[in-house]
């Protein structure tokens, strides 16, 4: 196959990005099904947009970089809440539907880390409501095609040029490339490095993996976030509205412990503070069944049935009636902050090769905002396929013969002599990360988890692999290997406590260490920011 836009992914930024260059040939290439198996159809919260006179860009990039450890890309912040507002009034034109207020403004909510009510909803079924109406308006356009079920294994990269990428089809089992003058990287986080997440099943860090190995630079890859509150024991999300609308937490002693760890914002402080405290309530034998309460139940039933809608049915299937009891909630590993280096027009170190959405890194620092995400994935996604669009039109393009790449793929599958259970190995390594390189760490923890890593690399050409599913799950461990030594190495690296990166060991956060942490080709460095926050408010 041959294209002139290849896009790898199916969720919101995929599908914007699709949209921006619906006049050229598009393939979107999705390894699960289109618009049903990543991570904004799941989003639950809402959307942050600059709305209300008296809000302002000013205050919206300040949250986000403060939030973020002030380690974040000013411009590619800039960029997030300037385009922010006119994205999701454009996700209105495509056939959205967001909540309104009594005068038929726009409806806005308050979430965590924000001085401002500025999330954007439709009920808490938002990320929902986006990709439904993404996925009627794409439906449109005769030169955008789907394929389904396919996983990228390899990018084709020749002299640091992306020409497309080789993929397995998983109804099949055959490999086979898709070449094209331009790549879009659209392929999410990687969640299941962990035993309890909020990310579906595909969420194994594809994305960042293949585009290491072609030498691609990532950014800040320890900036793991856990989500605060996820069902005890699934990690299924609950969303972050039920502490905008109200929601308290307490512990088994009732009380109100949020007041020990952020008096002034409690339950709507930023996501990492939220998630320590909870784990500290837990590790100091003030939890009860492995998680802390989150209480709605003061709120009025007609609250709770219409803007928490969707949680009043998810707790309603295992019994639980959120409008008259509580909930119990854990953390669960929801986002990464890291991912590919990109620069304003979503382009990677790589030529021909872009990316946007969760995959990339940069824009939320060392901590995301809920809320921020899927506007990052409409602003982002509609630069990315802007430029992919202008790079297609002034690029020559050539064939590059994959035949021995290929071969090479297929020896590799055939040659694995051994008898060792693929999934078993998949399991140590999610616990292995759980355990060392989750929300607490420290250099012991660390290098014994890396160690651990190494370990299970060294043992991977010894599993046994039959069928096609089989085969997905050893490309999938390689790629989780891969991205669990990329952040175990950069929380090595970074010797402070930031964001969503804890150390037990350095838990102050450091001036010297306000930077970025890269990584590329083996080699690690840090890169220090030095803009001055008040400046850049200045002229913003």
């Amino acid at each position: 196959m041959k294209t002139d836009i290849l896009i790898i992914g199916g969720g919101g930024s995929a599908v914007r990005a699709a949209i921006e260059c619906r006049n050229k040939d598009v393939i979107i290439a999705v390894k699960g099904l289109f618009g049903k198996s990543g991570c904004t159809v799941m989003a639950e919260g809402g959307y942050n947009a600059v709305f209300n006179p008296k809000d302002s860009f000013k205050k919206h990039f300040y949250d986000t970089v403060k939030g973020g450890g002030f380690i974040n890309n000013p411009k590619l912040v800039e960029i997030l809440v300037k385009n922010a507002p006119k994205e999701l009034l454009n996700l209105e034109k495509f056939g959205c539907l967001f909540d309104r207020d009594e005068n038929g403004f726009i409806a806005q909510r308050p979430f965590g880390g924000q001085s401002f009510n500025r999330t954007c909803y439709c009920g808490d079924r938002t990320g929902h409501e986006i990709m439904r109406g993404l996925m009627e308006y794409i439906s449109k356009f005769e030169r955008i095609k789907i394929l389904e079920d396919v996983m990228a294994i390899k990018l084709i990269v020749n002299n640091n040029r992306c020409y497309g990428a080789i993929f397995l089809d998983l109804k099949t089992g055959d490999i086979f490339p898709i070449f094209a003058k331009a790549t879009i990287l659209a392929t999410g986080g990687a969640g299941q490095l962990y035993p309890v997440t909020s990310n579906p099943i595909q969420k194994v860090g594809d994305g960042f993996a293949i585009a290491y190995n072609e030498g691609a630079e990532l950014i800040d890859m320890e900036m793991v976030q856990f989500h605060p509150t996820g069902i005890v024991g699934s990690g299924i999300l609950v969303t972050e509205a039920v502490r905008g609308e109200g929601g308290i937490l307490y512990n088994k002693n009732k009380e109100r412990f949020m007041a020990r760890y952020d008096k002034e914002r409690m339950e709507l402080s930023t996501r990492d503070i939220v998630a320590r405290a909870i784990y500290k309530e837990i590790q100091e034998g003030r939890g009860v069944n492995g998680g802390v309460y989150l209480d709605v139940s003061h709120l009025p039933n007609e609250v709770i049935e219409k803007k928490l809608e969707t949680m009043l049915k998810q707790f309603l299937k295992i019994g639980i009636d959120i409008r008259k009891e509580p909930m119990i909630v854990s953390p669960t590993a929801h986002h990464f902050m890291g991912g590919l280096r990109i620069n304003e027009k979503c382009e990677t170190n790589i030529e021909g090769l872009f990316a946007c959405g969760e995959v990339t890194g940069g824009i939320h620092g060392a901590n995301r905002l809920g809320g921020n995400a899927l506007a990052d994935t409409q602003v982002f996604g509609a630069i990315a396929g802007k430029s992919a669009k202008e790079f297609v039109e002034n690029c020559e393009f050539e064939y590059i013969n994959v035949e021995d790449l290929i071969t090479e793929i297929k020896e590799e599958v055939n040659n694995l002599e051994g008898n060792l259970n693929l999934y078993n190995l998949i399991k140590d390594l999610k616990k292995i990360m759980w355990d060392y390189v989750s929300i607490v760490r420290c250099e012991e923890g660390l290098k014994k988890g890396l160690k651990k890593i190494e370990e299970i690399e060294k043992n991977i050409k010894y599993v046994k692999v039959s069928g096609i599913i089989d085969m997905q799950k050893y490309f999938e461990l390689k790629n989780m290997i891969t991205v669990a030594k990329l952040v175990t190495k950069s929380a090595l690296y970074r010797e402070e406590s930031r964001g969503a990166h804890y150390r037990e060991d350095y838990p102050e956060t450091k001036e010297e260490w306000r930077g970025n942490i890269i990584i590329k080709d083996n080699k690690i460095w840090f890169e220090k920011v030095d803009y001055d926050v008040d400046e850049y408010l200045k002229r913003i």
